[in-house]
């Protein structure tokens, strides 16, 4: 028996050799691909390519194999984009070609091809471009939404109140914050901070966020079909997931109870509407698993990014009070203590924006952008990519050009600041990816870093339970993202 096992074990390496073989004769026959380690049978590079610290694995390999390189991840290649002019090629000149999704496994075992974040087909365009209609009718980047962001500010305000000066981890109420506003476009309503319900879902999607960048989530990007086969931590994902879907259905029930066609409340009311308009269509997109997992994907989209961002944001304030004294007396001097900060604010607060772009820039929250893939067959840069292939644009290595940010590796406004104080745009900003693949939310974001921002440090000085020297803004864990130590603060007020 014990032979029998061997000679199996034996037999199924000679079969993927054979696969991958096979694989590169058809890739071979056509062009050289981009250069790069070699792989090993099944394993890939693993040995080259750390799951614990991807981005800084890839950035290394790309100093050995040029700006444009393979690896392997499991036995899959993976063509990686290094430095601002090839992300910038690929991405923006050359768009349409790069503009697929990439092989993303725990996302395409979670939407199963649905919503518009992990999505790869036709029904991705038509749903994509519905979204984004439907966001911007519901007054995302308009004045509307702006007024949503203040009136949120406002119940923020009135927790941050509630802590009295006391030691607390802010993860969760940011959350909720950043949540609601998402919330009342989607579902039409926000939620209360001590609603056990809605809490428990902050904690999900903080899980999926810290699963999917952990060792196990990397490691389930290489080698899905052998770990879907097994326990162990990354199976707790989908049950994460399933929980948040299973909070939109409820929602979408009630929604579907009370529909008005003629005058939609929210996002899932266009979508419904929408369903009814195609009931007819046997190849429609939009039915209700996927809406589903579009309001899914918008749900956790708009949540743990913003409130991630801006938890990372408050540790780097904590780490340099002298950056959070000089944006509160720009505060001060622009919109005083007397109205709420707006948006209006941004283009006579040169440090502030400088100081929020600087936060995006720093923690580079999404390093390796969510994966891409060619639409056919091309030549980029005298190397062959074939159709399907995955592509991994490092956008760390776009934030971090020493070039055009001296000391990367150093948080500094200065960044962003020309000579005279005045504000400095930069093209290799570019935190939410590019192209056509961007980020649907990213005026959103933006609008809502700046002014939670300048409202909690209007009215609080944040600081920290710890000296400031003792404080670590090294990220716990590096995956698909970066996210921040653990750490408490008081918000004194002002």
């Amino acid at each position: 028996m014990e032979l029998l096992g061997a000679a199996t074990v034996v037999l199924l390496v000679c079969v993927v050799c054979l696969l991958n073989f096979a694989r590169w004769k058809i890739r071979s026959g056509k062009g050289k691909m981009p250069p790069g380690p070699a792989p090993l049978p099944i394993l890939g590079n693993l040995l080259q390519v750390k799951p614990k610290d991807l981005a800084k694995t890839l950035e290394k390999l790309s100093e050995e194999y040029g700006p444009v390189f393979t690896v392997h991840l499991g036995s899959d290649p993976v063509v990686v984009l290094c430095g601002h002019d090839v992300v910038k090629e690929a991405l923006i000149d050359r768009g349409d070609e790069f503009a697929a999704r990439g092989r993303m496994p725990l996302g395409d075992r979670a939407n199963e091809g649905l919503g518009i974040i992990f999505s790869n087909n036709e029904g991705w365009l038509h749903v994509r471009r519905f979204t984004l209609t439907t966001l911007r009718n519901f007054g995302m980047g308009k004045r509307s939404i702006e007024e949503r962001i203040q009136e949120e500010a406002e119940h923020l305000l009135e927790e941050l109140r509630k802590t009295k000066k006391m030691p607390f981890d802010p993860t969760f109420m940011l959350s909720c914050t950043v949540s609601n506003v998402i919330c009342s476009v989607i579902f039409g309503k926000r939620y209360d901070y001590k609603d056990k319900k809605f809490l428990s879902l902050m904690n999900n999607m903080n899980n999926i966020f810290e699963m999917l960048s952990s060792r196990w989530g990397q490691l389930y990007q290489m080698f899905p079909e052998i770990l879907d086969y097994f326990p162990g931590p990354h199976n707790r994902i989908f049950k994460e997931v399933d929980a948040v879907k299973a909070f939109v259905a409820e929602e979408v029930k009630t929604h579907q109870a009370y529909l008005d066609p003629s005058s939609p409340q929210d996002f899932i009311d266009c979508f419904l509407s929408k369903m009814q308009e195609e009931k007819d269509n046997p190849n429609s997109s939009f039915h209700l698993k996927n809406l589903i997992t579009t309001a899914f994907d918008l749900f956790t989209g708009g949540t743990e990014t913003t409130s991630t961002t801006l938890r990372y944001g408050f540790l780097l304030l904590l780490k340099y009070p002298q950056i959070q004294e000089k944006v509160q007396e720009e505060i001060d001097r622009v919109v005083g203590r007397s109205r709420r900060p707006c948006v209006a604010d941004r283009t006579q607060m040169p440090y502030t924006d400088a100081v929020a772009h600087e936060i995006q820039r720093f923690i580079t929250l999404i390093p390796l952008s969510i994966p891409h893939a060619v639409t056919k067959d091309i030549y980029f840069r005298e190397h062959f990519i074939p159709k399907g292939t995955t592509i991994f644009p490092v956008l760390s290595s776009v934030l971090y050009n020493s070039k055009e940010f001296p000391n990367p590796h150093e948080f500094n406004p200065g960044h962003f600041l020309n000579e005279n104080g005045t504000f400095r745009k930069s093209e290799l900003f570019m935190p939410f990816s590019a192209g056509k693949r961007i980020c649907p939310g990213e005026g959103l974001a933006r609008m809502e870093i700046f002014l939670f921002l300048t409202t909690i440090l209007q009215n609080f000085t944040l600081k920290a339970v710890l000296k400031p020297e003792e404080l670590s803004i090294t990220p716990t864990l590096s995956g698909l993202g970066n996210v921040p130590p653990f750490y408490q603060l008081c918000a004194l007020p002002r």
